[in-house]
């Protein structure tokens, strides 16, 4: 998965040109048919599905957390945040870990898609239409020769108060983790 990552890092630096002032590089993914993406700088890694520790109290959203590399990742699944229907995972399901306030968190998505390459002057405004839940994470719609993306804040994703109740800093993580 972090293949996608890489190939990016690896083009972008061959590409560091003017065309980068006047762009933004986005990883986008599928939920329920809708595309939607990330600013790329908001990206850490993309993993594989995991195992995942249910956590007593956590949000409905959030689903647990997993234990990447000896660091907890609390984990939220996007549809749920997005109340959508719930779905079982499969093989391209994938797990986007993103840096929030100084913590890692991770989001489960139906799939990733690719890297897209975005023209400042082709992502237009959030419509108005819709007061939906999902309207308060989405920042931009970016428009693409082959389809039309929602741009998430990733920022927004969680509030300061969920951040904090995610944040396993000061605890001790095996205890955690064993629970």
């Amino acid at each position: 998965m972090s293949n996608v990552l890489n190939r990016f890092y690896d083009e972008d630096e061959l590409e560091h040109n003017e065309s980068a002032e006047t762009s933004e590089k986005y990883l986008s993914f599928l939920i329920d048919k809708q595309y939607y993406a990330f600013h790329i700088n908001d990206v850490r890694e993309i993993i594989e599905m995991q195992d995942i520790t249910p956590v007593p109290e956590f949000p409905d959203y959030a689903k647990g957390i997993i234990n990447l590399r000896g660091i907890l990742i609390p984990i939220i699944d996007v549809r749920l945040r997005f109340c959508k229907t719930e779905m079982d995972y499969n093989e391209r399901t994938c797990i986007i870990i993103l840096n929030l306030k100084e913590i890692e968190v991770g989001f489960i998505v139906d799939t990733v898609d690719e890297v897209l390459d975005i023209d400042n002057e082709s992502i237009a405004p959030v419509p108005k239409l819709s007061d939906t839940k999902t309207r308060k994470f989405i920042k931009g719609v970016g428009k693409t020769p082959k389809k039309i993306v929602m741009l998430l804040d990733a920022q927004k994703m969680l509030n300061d108060e969920e951040i904090k109740s995610l944040d396993f800093d000061g605890e001790d993580p095996e205890l955690i983790a064993a629970e």
